[in-house]
């Protein structure tokens, strides 16, 4: 179910809409409007035991391959989720969703993860944060599995910070992949009040250690050796 707007969206009335279960996507990049989504079946992606990774990607995670950081540069990652990609030749980041969403991260209420290989920025993602639920945006990759890097650091970050629900909005079959799923709007709708109203800390850069450890502890849920 879609819904065009009518009334100004401010950064407020973004969070009260998340609170509902409603998130505003742009009919393309070229476009002023914004509508807003609520689907009949909702993504989201286990926390707890129902997330896997590879064997391949976990080496590749915990390998020094990959500098992995967040909120170190939002925009940017914005901007790469905003690039035209092979099947994904139109973006829904217009410039009025861009600003709505740096607003958010400069109020503590968005974040990203960025991948870095040399220096160099490869892939990340972004979200909204609002209690003990993230509600994941969009990611980009310009080097094989800087992305799916973004991801599983997210789920260690989600995990230790005591998140409860990570919404992927639709479900895709590469989320699938990680153990993501479908669910009814109703059923997502319980698990969305439980977790706006709960508590939870975002893990910043200063929490190496414990990173580390939380990502070693999503290796009991590899899945088969491929990526």
């Amino acid at each position: 179910m879609t819904g065009q707007e009518t009334v100004s969206i401010t950064p407020d009335l973004m969070l009260r809409a998340y609170r509902a279960g409603l998130f505003p996507m742009a009919p393309d990049a070229r476009s002023d409007d914004l509508e807003w989504f609520y689907p009949e079946m909702r993504g989201i992606l286990p926390l707890d035991d129902g997330f896997h990774a590879s064997r391949r990607l976990m080496r590749t995670v915990l390998s020094q391959r990959f500098e992995v950081t967040a909120d170190h540069d939002f925009p940017a990652v914005m901007d790469g989720c905003a690039e035209p990609a092979p099947g994904r030749e139109n973006t829904w980041i217009n410039p009025r969703i861009r600003a709505l969403f740096c607003q958010l991260h400069a109020m503590g209420h968005a974040h990203s993860v960025e991948v870095r290989h040399e220096g160099r920025l490869v892939g990340g993602l972004y979200g909204v944060v609002i209690g003990q639920a993230f509600f994941g945006e969009s990611m980009f990759s310009r080097m094989r599995d800087a992305s799916k890097v973004a991801l599983v650091h997210l789920v260690a970050r989600l995990r230790l910070g005591g998140f409860t629900l990570l919404d992927t909005q639709f479900g895709t079959a590469h989320l699938a992949g990680f153990g993501g799923v479908e669910i009814p709007a109703d059923d997502y709708m319980r698990l969305l009040g439980r977790a706006v109203a709960g508590q939870a800390a975002w893990v910043g850069n200063d929490e190496g250690a414990r990173l580390h450890a939380a990502l070693l502890a999503l290796r009991g849920g590899v899945d088969g050796a491929g990526g």
